[in-house]
């Protein structure tokens, strides 16, 4: 890919890398933002965030999406209350940056932002009036250092090290060696394994414990939801043997990351570390039990018996004494219902064919003709 960028001079919109490489933000929710920060202060409040959408020509759906996005990522947030005439009120704030809910209501009622740093104390000295930059010495300092012959030229020969003995002067011979060695090129000895930058501290190996892995990763990511509560290191893994002791609890990784992140105090967190233990140590959950409190344990299950119902052997688990098994119960409860026809007292007959046969067989004399209503031959056949 090939890439030719120049910097306008004018008529531009800084935009951080935050929100153009954020994943979460859709293409109209980027666009949207970084119209609305180019706008001045004047038009931006004027109209409501639909409006200006709509001047972009975007239609309803996506820029419900790009709402919905903005508001996700913190940077939407809306109020909606009802005046003293009982109209609907709804105000938004759109920020550049990332806020929760305190701070943008703390920006909303005017407060100093949450983003900006604490003022430094004192107000801007004047600069003091006098001719060029100098050193202590009173000798002006130059941009640009000597080379290293006119250095050599004014300054003389440079001198060996502490240490080292100077070299001979040519056409003499180099001096025997001495019997001591000779020092490491470096003034300080060699630092141990766990001072060299870098390198694991040997107080804090790394664990073994899969729940102190995880705990220790959730730990160093808690500043992408509140940037106060960065991490070092050491300070993770400090705390997370009593995180991961939530974990072994019966807590999941979503729910303690809420109970860190959630209601942090409206001034920031000082120290993120003792902010973390306070409330890892002071929440901490108990021990999870057998049985809830006030809950019998469940009974182990019975052996299995043959039922004693009809039709192919079958085994089944009773309850209490039972000897048949449910399906055989519900069968004969049927059997034996306030409906139930007898097959043996009074058989059902089947088609017209056999109730004709039957009125026949209770009635010998009785002919075709007494059946409809008139006299005539009796029908041959069946």
């Amino acid at each position: 890919m090939l890439r030719h960028a120049i910097a306008p001079l004018s008529a531009y919109t800084k935009v951080s890398h935050g929100v153009v490489r954020n994943p979460r933000l859709t293409s109209d929710a980027k666009i949207l933002l970084i119209y609305l920060q180019g706008l001045p202060a004047s038009a931006a409040t004027v109209k409501p965030l639909g409006e200006h959408a709509v001047d972009l020509g975007m239609k309803p759906r996506a820029y419900q999406r790009a709402k919905a996005a903005l508001a996700a990522c913190g940077h939407l947030h809306e109020w909606r209350w009802q005046d003293d005439r009982g109209r609907w009120i709804t105000e938004q704030l759109v920020a550049n940056v990332t806020l929760t809910r305190d701070e943008a209501t703390a920006v909303r009622h005017g407060d100093r932002s949450p983003t900006v740093p604490d003022p430094t104390v004192g107000g801007p000295a004047a600069p003091e009036p006098g001719g060029s930059p100098q050193d202590e010495d009173g000798e002006k300092n130059n941009p640009h250092p000597p080379t290293p012959r006119s250095a050599t030229a004014v300054t003389g020969p440079e001198e060996p090290p502490q240490g080292r003995p100077a070299p001979p002067p040519r056409g003499m011979p180099a001096p025997p060696p001495h019997d001591r060695p000779e020092a490491p090129p470096h003034d300080h000895p060699e630092a141990p394994p766990h001072d060299r930058p870098g390198a694991p501290p040997e107080d804090h190996p790394e664990p073994d414990d899969p729940a102190l892995v995880h705990a220790e990763r959730l730990l160093l990511t808690l500043h992408h939801v509140h940037r106060d509560l960065r991490l070092g290191v050491r300070e993770a893994r400090a705390l997370a043997a009593t995180a991961a002791e939530w974990l072994r609890r019966g807590v999941s990784a979503s729910d303690l990351r809420h109970v860190l992140t959630g209601h942090l105090p409206r001034g920031g967190v000082h120290s993120a570390a003792g902010f973390l233990r306070h409330r890892l140590t002071e929440k901490l959950p108990p021990e999870p039990t057998e049985a809830p409190f006030g809950e019998a344990p469940r009974p182990a299950p019975g052996p299995l018996v043959e039922c004693q119902g009809p039709g192919e052997a079958h085994v089944f688990r009773p309850v209490a004494d039972e000897t048949h098994c449910g399906p055989c119960r519900r069968e004969a409860a049927r059997r034996a219902g306030p409906y139930a026809r007898h097959a043996e007292d009074k058989p059902a007959p089947t088609g017209w064919r056999g109730r004709v046969a039957e009125a026949f067989a209770e009635r010998p004399g009785l002919t075709w003709g007494a059946l409809d209503g008139s006299a005539g031959p009796e029908p041959s056949g069946g």
